[in-house]
């Protein structure tokens, strides 16, 4: 963009960005130059302006591979159904049987087709990668042991693809296996809200055995229909941007990041920055371990040459210098550090902020863990009967076991609770991690000891109702009048000598002044004293001086009342029988 274009951007005068320009080492005179998007968001950065890069799809467009992510309950035979496609694939064959050295592989079908398969990523990654909005997976293949049938984690892998919104494709596995029961399986797939085609629903269902190496080539084939549907296509000629989808430290060659292009073409001796990390590529290698120059768009490939361990979803961007990869990385962190403490910020002022208008219905969302199933459907039941109308509470994910990472990113993918019932505490990484994120985890072994801090929980984040209340009424005993003061000290005053009859008087309330039951007036406290003191508040049977903003009508005999603006948070029940509810 030109120098002019960032001006209107960005909201700065032209001469502040030339002068920031001069400080990164480049000279633009013309605000009709041309600077680089590298430049571009290193200003943007200096000045605290939220920049995103939006890579272009123009340019020579060809079809590309689906990225497909395998998902499934422990011990459902993921590993196997990899390792029998992997068999299976083209390449494996020529290679004799290759070990696969990083977690994603390419298999080309024998019509010339190909499909990326992603092996280690799992739901940590997967959530991690939708909680920093980037969406590298096409399809999720989730494997159903067909002798077992939906299990917890299987409803983990559910809810994280319908959350980041990807199609599904089932493979109903170990059909081969006497106590196979494929049809069983299909209806607990329905009964928890996966529309199959069998049913009249849009998702495909492939009945497999990943030993026997049956029903293979349908999976393929409903999975190259799936991507056939969507019309995947990426521009392959210019600058790449790729996502990271895992990242380990080797001891022998330092950070390594697992990438799969999204567009351009990646070529080996480029600086990268990735995320907040920087470096330039030592060597690509491809799925098999090979060295390779250069990767095209849905190409999974190991990055060797980093300074440091990014994270799962970070985006890799490729800059023109080191000293450039240098500066973005560096700038990069600040923000982060930045952002970071403005988060601690506006939780800190939100808490002290209260609404004055109407509340709107807050969301709760809520992730529940538990020992065993039973006690998960009991506690979700339980939970869920807290509803109310300023406060809805939405169980985002249940699961059995104890907390794992996965249930932190997806809580810090979704603001979420954490409820853990009956489970052993979290091991030190996993609640370190939790608080870095501001995750709140609640662990109880008494259910009512649960409902009850989560009670409490929803009460305090319901917004409440802004109310009117009478806090106290008074009878006015005598009238006392000011005259003759200074100009300085303001015209002549009545003064109200009262009792309060009930409740307490508030300077900061409204005084409303009643005869014979009618308002005759209503107004601001000017002045509220006792014993001759200004007072803050007088309690009930306490005589005091009181004098209404632009009142002298009073009458001995007069009836005062104040009324103050109050907010009514909702109130959590708990009944003898054990049943609780939230009441506004």
């Amino acid at each position: 963009m030109t120098l002019l274009d960032l001006s209107k951007r960005t909201g700065a005068y032209i001469s502040t960005l030339q002068g920031i320009l001069a400080d990164l080492g480049e000279k633009v005179e013309s605000e009709f130059d041309s600077i680089s998007i590298d430049l571009a968001e290193l200003v943007a950065m200096e000045l605290g302006v939220n920049s995103r890069r939006m890579h272009t799809g123009e340019g020579k467009n060809e079809p590309r591979p689906a990225v497909v992510t395998v998902m499934g309950h422990v011990d459902h035979g993921k590993t196997s159904l990899l390792d029998a496609l992997r068999q299976t694939s083209v390449a494996a064959k020529e290679a004799g049987g290759i070990t696969q050295h990083i977690g994603a592989f390419v298999v080309e079908m024998s019509s010339g087709a190909s499909i990326t398969f992603l092996d280690t990523p799992g739901h940590a990654a997967f959530s991690a990668m939708r909680a920093r909005g980037a969406a590298v997976t096409d399809i999720v293949v989730l494997v159903v042991a067909a002798d077992d049938g939906i299990m917890p984690q299987t409803l983990e892998a559910m809810s994280h693809a319908k959350a980041a919104n990807v199609p599904i494709v089932v493979a109903i596995n170990k059909c081969d296996k006497s106590g196979a029961d494929p049809e069983r399986v299909r209806i607990q797939l329905g009964s928890e809200g996966l529309l199959l085609e069998d049913m009249g629903g849009d998702v495909q269902v492939v009945e497999i055995s990943a030993v026997t190496k049956t029903g293979l080539d349908k999976l393929e084939e409903a999975l190259l229909l799936q991507a056939e549907m969507m019309d995947l296509k990426a521009r392959i000629d210019g600058p790449a941007q790729a996502f990271v989808v895992e990242a380990r430290v080797d001891r022998g060659r330092g950070p390594l990041a697992t990438a799969i292009v999204k567009y351009g073409t990646l070529v080996s001796g480029q600086h990268i920055v990735v995320g907040a990390e920087w470096g330039r590529i030592r060597s690509l290698r491809d799925t098999a371990g090979n060295i390779t120059q250069s990767a095209k768009p849905a190409m999974p490939i190991e990055i060797e040459g980093l300074k440091g361990l990014p994270m799962a979803g970070d985006d890799v961007v490729v800059v023109d210098s080191e000293e450039r990869a240098r500066m973005l990385s560096h700038g990069r962190k600040k923000k982060q550090e930045k952002d970071r403490l403005r988060k601690i910020d506006e939780g800190m002022a939100e808490e002290l902020e209260i609404k004055e208008e109407t509340p709107e219905r807050v969301e709760m969302t809520i992730i529940v863990k538990a020992d065993v199933q039973g006690s998960v459907q009991a506690v979700t039941d339980a939970l869920r009967s807290l509803n109310s109308a300023q406060v809805f509470v939405n169980v985002v994910h249940v699961g059995v076991g104890p907390i794992s990472q996965h249930d932190i990113d997806l809580a810090q993918a979704c603001g979420a609770y954490i409820v853990g019932f009956n489970i052993r505490s979290p091991p030190s990484p996993i609640t370190q991690a939790a608080a870095r994120a501001n995750i709140k985890v609640l662990l109880h072994k008494v259910i009512y000891h649960l409902l009850e801090e989560m009670g409490k929980a929803i009460v305090e984040k319901a917004p409440g109702t802004a109310e009117t209340q009478v806090s106290g009424e008074a009878e006015v005993l005598n009238i006392f009048e000011l005259k003759g003061r200074s100009k300085s000290k303001g015209p002549d005053v009545k003064i109200a000598g009262c009792r309060i009859t009930d409740g307490h008087f508030s300077k900061s309330g409204t005084m409303r002044l009643l005869r014979s039951g009618d308002v005759v007036f209503e107004g601001p406290c000017e002045s509220l004293k006792r014993e001759k003191k200004d007072a803050e508040t007088v309690e009930k049977g306490n005589d005091c001086g009181l004098v209404i903003q632009d009142c002298d009508d009073f009458q001995v005999g007069d009836i005062i009342q104040c009324v103050e603006q109050v907010i009514r948070k909702p109130k959590f029940i708990s009944t003898q029988s054990g049943s609780v509810r939230i009441e506004c």
